[in-house]
C-alpha cells in the first residue's frame, strides 16, 4: 500500500467507510488540503499556459525542481525551498536572456531547452555528491503524498494565495495579450512584462504541483485539465472553472486510490486525468457530429420543402 507503518488498508464495498478510513490519518487529510490547492492554482495558471502555447516552458520549470530539491537537500534545508527556487530562476532565465519571448515561440522553445538541460545536468551533480538522496528521488520525480506536514499545507496556500492575486490583477491584460500579442501592444498593453511576470507564476505552480505528482508528472495537473477545459468551451470563465473543477476531482480521487495502493499516486492522477481529456474528446466529436447531421437533415427538409 501507499501508506507506512505496516497496515494494510483494504478497499471495500462501503465508499462512507472508506473515506473515513482515508481521513483517519493527519498526513492524509493535509495531503487532500494540499492537493485542493495545487489543483486550483495549477488550473488557473495552466488554463492561460495552455492559451499561450508555452507548456514546453511548463515543463521545463517543473524539471528544474529535482535539481532544486536534491541541491535543497545538499546544503541542508527543506527541498520545498529548493523546488521554488530554482523554478523561479530558471523562469527568469527564460524570460530575461536576449530572444527569450520576444521573437517568437521557436527562439523561446530553444531557449527553455538549454535551460533544462543544463538544470538537469546539475541535478544529477547534487545527487552524486550527496548519495543518500537517491532513496527519495523516486518520490520526487514521480509523486508521494506521504509526509505532507501542516506547515507545508499552509507554506502552499500561502503561496498560491499570492499567486492567485497576482493573476487576478493581470487577468484581463494577459488573457488580451495571449489572443493577439501584436494588437495588445499597439494599444499599450505591456506584453513584455507580463510575459516575465506570467513565467514566474508558472514558475510557482510547476513548483507547487511538484509536491503531489513529482517533476516529471506536473503536466497531469498543469497541463491536462486546462487542455481538457479548451475542447469544452472557449469562453475564459467557464473553461477555468471546468479547469478547477478537473483538477480537484482527479487530484482528489487519485489520492483516495492511492492511499488504498502500493503505487505512486503519480500515476493514478496521470491516468484519471488522460482519461478525463479522452472523454472530452470523444464528446466533442460526438457533437460535432451530431451538429453535422442535424445540418444536413435541415438542408434536405428545405429543398424537398
Amino acid at each position: 500500500m501507499g501508506t507506512s507503518g505496516g497496515l494494510d488498508p483494504v478497499l471495500g464495498w462501503n465508499l462512507l467507510d472508506d473515506v473515513r478510513q482515508v481521513l483517519e490519518f493527519a498526513f492524509m487529510v493535509n495531503a487532500f488540503r494540499a492537493g485542493a490547492i495545487v489543483a486550483v492554482l495549477s488550473g488557473l495558471i495552466g488554463w492561460f499556459m495552455v492559451l499561450r502555447r508555452q507548456s514546453f516552458a511548463g515543463h521545463t520549470l517543473a524539471v528544474v525542481g529535482f535539481p532544486g530539491a536534491a541541491g535543497a537537500v545538499l546544503i541542508g534545508v527543506s527541498a520545498t525551498y529548493g523546488l521554488f527556487t530554482f523554478a523561479v530562476v530558471a523562469a527568469l532565465l527564460i524570460a530575461l536572456v536576449p530572444g527569450g519571448g520576444t521573437r517568437g515561440y521557436s527562439e523561446e522553445s530553444a531557449v527553455t531547452g538549454t535551460v533544462q538541460a543544463f538544470a538537469l545536468a546539475c541535478g544529477f551533480l547534487f545527487v552524486s555528491l550527496y548519495g543518500g538522496f537517491l532513496g527519495g528521488a523516486n518520490a520526487l520525480l514521480f509523486g508521494s503524498f506521504l509526509g505532507i506536514t501542516s506547515s507545508q499545507v499552509i507554506l502552499l496556500l500561502v503561496v498560491a494565495a499570492g499567486a492567485i492575486a497576482v493573476l487576478a490583477v493581470i487577468g484581463r491584460p494577459l488573457l488580451f495579450a495571449s489572443v493577439d500579442p501584436a494588437v495588445a501592444a499597439a494599444r499599450g498593453v505591456p506584453v513584455r512584462a507580463l510575459s516575465v511576470v506570467f513565467l514566474v507564476l508558472l514558475a510557482v505552480a510547476a513548483a507547487e504541483v511538484s509536491q503531489i505528482t513529482g517533476t516529471l508528472l506536473v503536466f497531469a495537473l498543469l497541463v491536462v485539465p486546462a487542455a481538457t477545459a479548451q475542447l469544452l468551451t472557449a469562453r475564459p470563465g467557464r473553461g477555468l472553472a471546468i479547469t478547477v473543477v478537473l483538477g480537484v476531482a482527479v487530484t482528489w480521487v487519485a489520492l483516495f486510490i492511492a492511499y488504498f495502493s502500493p503505487y505512486p499516486i503519480g500515476f493514478f492522477l496521470t491516468t484519471l486525468a488522460f482519461l478525463t481529456y479522452l472523454g472530452a474528446v470523444g464528446f466533442r466529436r460526438l457533437r460535432a457530429g451530431l451538429g453535422t447531421a442535424h445540418a444536413r437533415l435541415a438542408k434536405v427538409e428545405a429543398v424537398t420543402g
